[in-house]
């Protein structure tokens, strides 16, 4: 076995350590995202999703090229390892993976954008905050606008640092 040195990078993702702690980032990932869309000369979007906007299937056509739509939220999917502001956008545009329409393009299309301004965002994990486990989490009572089922979500965090984060059906 031989010592490489400090770890940079793995399976996609950025490290980068210094005495504080580890920070975990997307960076090169996002871009290549970014890249594939054919977006890299527009704005960024300041959030990912309109607040109340529902999407549904509808009697809408398919898109041309479902596969790649499918492939954009799969990338989505792995980026959730260090943005976990993007779970429940992502929970939602997934569910459409089957038969997705314009509408569901482009709301993943302001995903993209939203990556757009934040490249640098990941998740630290300190070297030094206290161990104490705390966790938060919400529900919408039957709002999934597809099955009427309900729809929650979770984020602990040990210290400062987020360990586990999800949205559920």
């Amino acid at each position: 076995m031989k010592d490489l040195g400090l770890l940079k990078y793995f399976l996609g993702i950025e490290v980068a350590q210094n005495n504080e702690g580890i920070f975990l980032y997307q960076r090169k990932y996002t871009l290549d995202i970014i890249s594939e869309v054919g977006c890299l000369g527009s704005k960024p979007a300041t959030f990912s999703m309109e607040q109340q906007q529902k999407l549904a299937l509808s009697k809408q056509p398919l898109l041309t090229d479902p596969k790649r739509y499918r492939r954009l939220i799969g990338r989505l999917i792995y980026l959730l390892v260090t943005h976990p502001d993007l779970t429940y956008d992502v929970h939602v545009l997934s569910q459409f993976m089957q038969k997705p329409i314009i509408d569901h393009w482009d709301s993943a299309m302001r995903v993209v954008y939203y990556l757009k301004g934040t490249l640098g965002q990941g998740v630290f994990l300190s070297s030094n905050s206290d161990l104490k486990l705390h966790g938060w989490c919400d529900s919408d009572w039957g709002m999934c606008t597809l099955t009427r089922r309900s729809v929650g979500g979770w984020f602990i965090t040990l210290g400062i640092s987020p360990v586990s984060w999800r949205t559920k059906k």
